[in-house]
Order: structure tokens, then C-alpha cells, then sequence
């Protein structure tokens, strides 16, 4: 790839993550994240609501796993033992009640874990999985007032699918996964670094957690290096789809929040290929006047061999000396004592 165009590309893509994090002209009305047991979404999801204050965006969290509300979440709404439609409707009265100035409100809908929802004996929430997640996104009636709405839900990776009831019926992970706008698969950075050493050795890519399929290993880890750049920080892998139907992949690096304040400017995330452990390491450019190829004796002229290399006259350089129209073509030929010359030949 040329550098321009990278260059281009690195610049779009950072953009872009910064664009979907700050919930900005709701580039991705449905994000699913992808979280496991090596690698959780909480920093993720605490950087969306950092975001979303430092925006002045309503927060509402649907609490599934969390038992206490995070910092800078406006409601808190507990979906333990409630069925779908109670949710909706405790979320669309506690949204009706907040004031805004904005004339087309912003909110940003959290829901920590869809796994215990889908798992439900009481309610059939797989069937209801489509109109339970587009009754946040599209107003309740023609007459309720409209409102710019992004729906961030979690999916644990790691939790057994539960049964469906035809074998017909797609699972729920295809279909939150052809629903989101954007995906976002969560990596642990110590086992992606792991795996680009064994790359790069040319070996087979180690496994962590249950694709290990060992009896007993449910939690892969690494050891992390210690020192200015360890190993710190979650791996993002984002799928982007576009109105148009071009999707956009890439690969990004969010920092721990311990490193920078709440109220930092500047964009955190950067892309992976340019973090220091994970960037190859760069040859020294040399000149292009310097690049030489490498042998065991010289290959330079002196200054006399060249003078003495243009001197030389190379053979038959006297015919292309000639003045007149087809004199430059002519070969000039001095015939030897040893020469037979045929009279009969001439003539013809």
C-alpha cells in the first residue's frame, strides 16, 4: 500500500472510532460488543460513558449482571426478573422524565449483559429479540417526540447458547450480529501479543481460555512485562457497516483510563499496528545514492579507469561517422591477404 493512501486510511479510521465512541450524528444507532472471560467490556462500556457526559448525553443502564449503578449513569434500570416488555416500558417512562434543552434529545441506552435475557425460561425472549431491541431505537407512537437514540449491547462470547426450538431458527448471535451497525470484538493485549511472537516464529497462534479445552482452564493469562510500555490495555477489533453496505475492519488500542484524566482532549485510541510492543521493528533508511549491492571486491571505476573506459574506441564506430543519407549504416571492411576475392561474384 502506498504511503499516501495508508496514510489516508489511518487517518479515516481514527476519526472514525473517535466518531462512534462520542456517539457523535449517531454513526451506529445498534454497536454490539463482544466481550469473554479473558478480556470483560466494563473499561469499554466506562469509556462510552465518559464520553456521553463530556458530551451531555442521557445515560440509562439496564442492568442485568450489575448490581450497583456506574459513575455518570442518569438511570438505572434493574432488568432482574422483569420480561422484555416491562423493561421497555420502565426505560420509556424514565426517559419521558427527564428534561432536555436540546430540541431533539440525545440518549445512550446500556445493556451490560443480553446473555440472561436470551436464557430465560419464562418469557420466550429469543423470538421477542427484535422487537424487545428495536422498541428502544424508534418512538413509541407517531405523536411521542423524537429523539437521537444509540443502543450499546454487550454479548458474553463464553456463555452456552441456549437451545432453539427449530432447527431453522438462527441462533442468537447471528442475529445480533445481523442486526449491529457495529461490532466490536474485545481482546485481551497480552494475548495478542502473544500470538504475533508466535507468528512471526512462524508457529501456531497459542489459544487462552476455553479453546484451550482443557479440564478445569476457564480463565487463559499471560504474564504482562513490566515497564513503560507493558502490556496494558484493551484490544479493539471493529467491524463498521455503512448505509451504503461498505463495511470498514479495523484494529484499535484503548489505553487503560488510569493514564489519562476524564477530561483529556486529545483522542486515546490509536490503531494497533502503532503501538511500540505490537509495530514491527523499522530498518534504518539509507540513502538512495548509498544503496550499493554488497560483494567482496570493488565495483567502483577510479577516476583514471573512467577517463581511460571513454577512450577506447569500440569496433566499427568509424560507420557511424558518415555525413550523407544512408552513410551511417555502411560497413567499412579491409580485405586480407588470405581473402579469396570471386570476380563472378562481383559482377552479380
Amino acid at each position: 500500500m502506498a504511503p499516501t493512501s495508508l496514510s489516508h486510511r489511518q487517518t479515516h479510521n481514527l476519526l472514525l472510532i473517535s466518531k462512534l465512541l462520542s456517539l457523535r450524528d449517531t454513526a451506529s444507532p445498534f454497536t454490539l460488543l463482544l466481550d469473554s472471560l479473558e478480556q470483560p467490556a466494563t473499561p469499554l462500556v466506562k469509556e462510552y460513558i465518559c464520553r456521553a457526559k463530556i458530551s451531555k448525553v442521557h445515560v440509562t443502564l439496564i442492568a442485568f449482571e450489575t448490581l450497583k449503578p456506574l459513575d455518570g449513569v442518569d438511570v438505572f434500570i434493574s432488568a432482574r426478573r422483569k420480561s422484555p416488555s416491562q423493561i421497555v416500558k420502565e426505560v420509556g417512562t424514565a426517559c419521558q422524565t427527564v428534561p432536555s434543552n436540546n430540541p431533539v434529545p440525545r440518549r445512550l441506552i446500556l445493556i451490560d449483559s443480553i446473555n440472561p435475557l436470551l436464557r430465560s425460561k419464562t418469557n420466550d425472549a429469543h423470538s421477542q429479540l427484535l422487537t424487545f431491541l428495536s422498541s428502544f431505537l424508534m418512538p413509541p407512537g407517531p405523536s411521542a417526540p423524537k429523539a437521537e437514540v444509540s443502543l450499546v449491547v454487550t454479548f458474553h462470547q463464553d456463555v452456552p447458547a441456549p437451545p432453539t426450538q427449530s432447527p431453522y431458527t438462527p441462533s442468537p448471535y447471528s442475529t445480533l450480529t445481523y442486526l449491529a451497525t457495529t461490532i466490536i470484538r474485545l481482546h485481551s493485549f497480552s494475548h495478542i501479543l502473544a500470538q504475533k511472537a508466535a507468528r512471526d516464529r512462524s508457529l501456531a497462534a497459542p489459544v487462552f481460555g476455553l479453546e484451550e479445552e482443557q479440564d478445569g482452564v476457564l480463565l487463559g493469562r499471560v504474564d504482562k512485562p513490566i515497564g513503560k510500555d507493558s502490556a496494558e490495555g484493551v484490544v479493539l477489533e471493529m467491524e463498521h457497516r455503512r448505509r451504503s453496505g461498505r463495511g470498514v475492519s479495523e484494529w484499535y488500542i484503548l489505553p487503560p483510563a488510569s493514564r489519562y484524566s476524564p477530561q483529556h482532549v486529545k483522542e486515546v485510541v490509536t490503531l494497533l499496528d502503532d503501538h511500540p510492543l505490537y509495530r514491527p521493528p523499522q530498518e534504518p533508511e539509507t540513502a538512495a545514492g548509498e544503496e550499493e549491492p554488497e560483494s567482496t571486491f570493488e565495483l567502483r571505476l577510479t577516476e583514471r579507469q573512467r577517463r581511460e573506459r571513454e577512450g577506447v574506441v569500440l569496433p566499427y564506430f568509424d560507420a557511424q561517422q558518415g555525413d550523407g543519407p544512408g552513410e551511417g549504416g555502411r560497413i567499412l571492411y579491409d580485405m586480407g591477404e588470405e581473402d579469396d576475392f570471386d570476380e563472378e561474384e562481383d559482377e552479380i
